[in-house]
């Protein structure tokens, strides 16, 4: 992997528009969820939420990543539209109420949240399923003329564990295949290519090892024409490879955050215009600079 000079875009937005490429965006994940993999149930009740929102902004974060529904690898059974509003409205509007300007993310595959979401406020519609999960997702967002973020995923959560593996040669020309008819399925739904940024996905539907050939050449990505959203925080693909200095098990979700430094920068000079992560002061002093070493790219 050489380090990739990044492509400009105006990615715009509900409301309005961010200039992508100059400097790399951070991206804070909120789970407002009782089983997030990663957060357990720290910040489930609203006000620990909005509490934990509020410090993911004043530690550097641009956008704010609000889920309630966690989809950790294994079994996983949805949950109904009107919980998962329920467990994420109200810190939307929380957040807004104290930080107007806040840039807010949606994170979920069912347009009946995504409509109330954005109708709260939120400009962004982050969708792990490329909009293939719920068939009205497509239309949804092309109404709600919103930001859009179509990740790649291989199957369902619970498929995970038994998809048939991929040689690293396969990996990336997969994910850029299929991130393609993403955003051609999307521009058929009437969603403007200006509205649409990419995620490859990683850790969900790709074993532990096909990650690291996807980061290696994440920068033939930039052949899909889109700005690129990198989200390797905590994965546990990054535990795995760590299980070496942990007497043998893998390094736990809280010993993996130089793991994720380490990813995020690396992705960042193969091209990602932003990154997703849970600790937001280390990746903004990171890509501040990883952006530096772009500059002479």
């Amino acid at each position: 992997m050489a380090f990739t000079h990044r492509d400009p875009f105006e990615w715009q937005l509900r409301t309005r528009s961010v200039t992508l490429g100059r400097r790399t965006l951070v991206m804070g994940v909120l789970n407002v969820t009782p089983d997030s993999f990663s957060d357990g149930n720290r910040f489930f009740d609203p006000q620990a939420a909005t509490a934990q929102a509020l410090h993911l902004l004043d530690e550097g974060a641009d956008i704010l990543d609000i889920g309630g529904e966690s989809t950790r690898p294994g079994r996983h059974e949805p949950i109904a539209a009107e919980d998962e509003q329920r467990r994420v409205l109200p810190v939307i509007e929380a957040v807004l109420k104290e930080r107007p300007d806040a840039l807010i993310s949606i994170d979920t595959y069912k347009a009946s949240t995504a409509r109330l979401a954005v109708a709260a406020g939120a400009e962004i519609v982050n969708d792990i399923s490329a909009f293939t999960w719920d068939s009205e997702m497509a239309s949804a967002c092309a109404d709600l003329q919103c930001g859009v973020i179509l990740m790649h995923t291989r199957g369902r959560p619970a498929e995970w564990r038994s998809l048939p593996p991929l040689n690293d040669e396969e990996v990336t020309p997969l994910v850029s295949r299929e991130l393609a008819a993403s955003v051609k399925l999307a521009v058929y739904a009437g969603v403007e290519r200006r509205r649409i940024a990419l995620d490859p996905g990683y850790g969900f539907g790709k074993s532990f090892d096909e990650n690291y050939p996807l980061l290696a050449h994440q920068d033939e990505l930039r052949s899909v024409g889109q700005p690129i959203l990198a989200g390797l925080s905590r994965k546990s693909f990054l535990g795995r490879k760590l299980a070496g200095l942990h007497g043998g098990a893998d390094a736990p979700v809280t010993e993996r955050g130089s793991a994720t430094i380490a990813a995020s920068v690396a992705a960042i000079l193969a091209g990602a215009h932003m990154i997703r992560v849970h600790d937001v002061r280390p990746a903004v002093e990171a890509a501040r600079i990883a952006d530096a070493i772009l500059e002479y790219v």
